[in-house]
């Protein structure tokens, strides 16, 4: 077993170094991270710590080349373990002296220095002496046992994933709000705990309700009240008509007890009151429109 992890140590190491060295020299956000990592203090410039990122992204590429391309990994497997100390070594000193910054490991994620980096770095340098280690090149070891090998890269991607906070929208996301379909809100509203009006009105905007009036909307939230469960979000509006422009409350109901969690798709209650006559506007005056697609977050 110990000489398979060995001989597959190579392109499991080389994917990681790969992703993260790609992310950091070819990634528009490098400068941007750069600024919030412990190198500005030590180099004493944003733009110095955004170049030594880059040259780290190259580095990190060029011992992904090598470990994959060379039969006999001993030479850059010990650098990657050299690299991989260095990676420690960095991560220790900033959380030590600046505990709130960033990573830098990976250019598009951002976030204060924790288990994932260290287990990250941590697992550079085994995997660096592992491949060190090995007597066959990776691709011979795949030939003689491609079963066992399948299984030990499998459980490398999986640990991979794990460990790269970059692929986190990909399954940890998708994952998060399966396990809340299948199971419920794990912080489910007790009884007589209110939901912030903040909460129903996030509801509200994720509506096709919402979506179909935002034509005649006009304002931000203006007023709010509960009433016999449901809770009422008033906003000031206008319509047109043969007659002219006329101002509206636009009212929205929806269930007081329902957050995004709970009821993705809620039963909302829209009505139009004319602000000069108080009549009930007719429905007619909102047009349908098809549910629209929610932009991905930039990151």
């Amino acid at each position: 077993m110990i000489p398979l992890v060995s001989n597959l140590a190579p392109p499991v190491c080389a994917l990681l170094l790969a992703l993260t060295g790609a992310a950091k020299l070819f990634g528009r956000q490098t400068a941007r991270l750069a600024a919030n990592t412990v190198l500005v203090r030590v180099l004493n410039d944003g733009r110095r710590a955004t170049r030594a990122l880059r040259v780290l992204g190259a580095l990190e590429l060029a011992l992904a080349a090598a470990l994959v391309s060379s039969p006999a990994a001993l030479l850059p497997g010990i650098a990657t373990a050299l690299l991989g100390a260095g990676f420690t070594g960095y991560l220790a000193y900033a959380k030590a002296t600046a505990p709130e910054s960033s990573c830098g490991c990976g250019a598009r994620a951002e976030g204060p220095i924790g288990l994932r980096s260290f287990t990250r770095a941590g697992l550079v340098v085994a995997g660096g002496a592992a491949a060190a280690g090995g007597d066959a090149a990776w691709w011979s070891e795949v030939s003689r046992r491609p079963g066992g090998s399948a299984l030990v890269l499998a459980a490398a991607a999986v640990l991979l994933a794990g460990l790269t906070a970059d692929l986190d929208r990909v399954w940890r996301v998708p994952l998060g709000k399966a396990r809340i379909r299948v199971f419920g809100n794990p912080l489910p509203s007790v009884a007589g705990e209110r939901v912030p009006v903040a909460a129903t009105v996030q509801l509200l905007e994720n509506s096709l309700a919402w979506q179909t009036a935002m034509p005649v909307v006009r304002s931000a939230l203006l007023d709010h009240w509960d009433d016999e469960g449901w809770r009422v979000l008033r906003y000031a509006g206008s319509y047109r008509d043969a007659r002219g422009t006329h101002p509206v409350s636009v009212l929205f109901a929806l269930d007081l007890t329902l957050t995004v969690d709970t009821a993705p798709n809620p039963a909302v209650r829209v009505s139009m009151i004319d602000e000069e006559t108080e009549e009930v506007v007719p429905s007619a005056v909102l047009t349908p429109v098809p549910r629209r697609t929610v932009l991905p977050l930039a990151t």
